[in-house]
């Protein structure tokens, strides 16, 4: 589906990326992890065609991202940028449908039914009641939910999501990270998603790419490459890692590195 071959970016004179490699298979999710500043969101913007790598290429479904067509690529690749929507002054309907741009005419006009696909994705996403409320009305979270039915509108084959649970009380975070999952099974979407909250990509990616230092530190399934040693190697933080007790996938539980003497005397008094 994607591949990512001897990619490096550098930006004056600063090595972001460098010699990224990779190949994603269609039909699955995947999650991209790692610290702050590691290129994270710009591997996104690669992997989108909205930015050239300084050497190495992107290619989607055999060819060069860069060699699609605009209008052509949007009916493949939707993207979610962090930060969500902004607060513009279109309603929730008129904003998700501006998703169907790909598809409609240079009069606007689509000879498709979107209309019913719009009504489905404002279901999915819990906009029902609000489709007719001003998007800068809205409250972050709700634009965030705005956002991604808006790239769900464009039915991609390929789905960019860049920090999609920002805003998002954790309530909200488990609904679009459900509807994110049952899409991507429903219709074999490929999902990659830019996630900070380890325990969250655990649970609904099927493969992690860990990236340290602009490079590929590790690629591969949560049970393969969620330990303890790459928590500290990557994040420089003690953790431990157990199993959740209903799915079996791995979660981890910080360990503060400071402890009271009291603490210490306590935990060496019952060793």
């Amino acid at each position: 589906m994607i591949e990512a071959k001897a990619v490096s970016l550098a930006i004056a004179g600063r090595n972001i990326l460098h010699d990224v490699h990779f190949e994603m298979e269609s039909g699955a999710m995947y999650g991209i992890i790692g610290p702050n500043g590691v290129g994270k969101s710009t591997l996104l913007r690669l992997l989108s065609g909205t930015e050239k790598p300084t050497t190495g290429t992107v290619l989607f479904a055999g060819r060069p991202v860069s060699g699609y067509k605009r209008k052509e690529l949007a009916k493949q690749v939707a993207v979610l940028q962090q930060g969500g929507l902004p607060a513009v002054g279109f309603t929730v309907r008129e904003a998700v449908r501006m998703g169907r741009f790909p598809y409609q005419n240079w009069l606007g006009e689509e000879p498709h039914a979107g209309e019913q696909f719009i009504e489905r994705v404002l279901a999915d996403m819990g906009l029902r009641g609000l489709e007719d409320r001003r998007v800068d009305g809205l409250s972050g979270g709700e634009r965030q939910r705005v956002a991604l039915a808006k790239v769900m509108a464009q039915e991609p084959e390929l789905l960019l999501l860049d920090e999609p649970t920002t805003y998002l009380d954790i309530g909200y975070q488990i609904q679009l990270l459900d509807t994110v999952k049952r899409w991507q099974a429903e219709r074999r979407l490929t999902v990659i998603a830019v996630l900070h909250d380890l325990n969250l990509a655990a649970h609904y990616c099927d493969k992690l790419l860990i990236l340290r230092e602009g490079t590929v530190e590790a690629f591969g399934s949560p049970q393969k490459v969620m330990n303890s040693e790459m928590i500290k190697r990557v994040f420089d933080a003690n953790a431990v890692i157990l199993p959740h007790p209903e799915t079996g996938v791995p979660q981890l539980l910080l360990r503060p590195e400071a402890m009271s003497s009291e603490q210490r005397i306590r935990k060496e008094a019952k060793r």
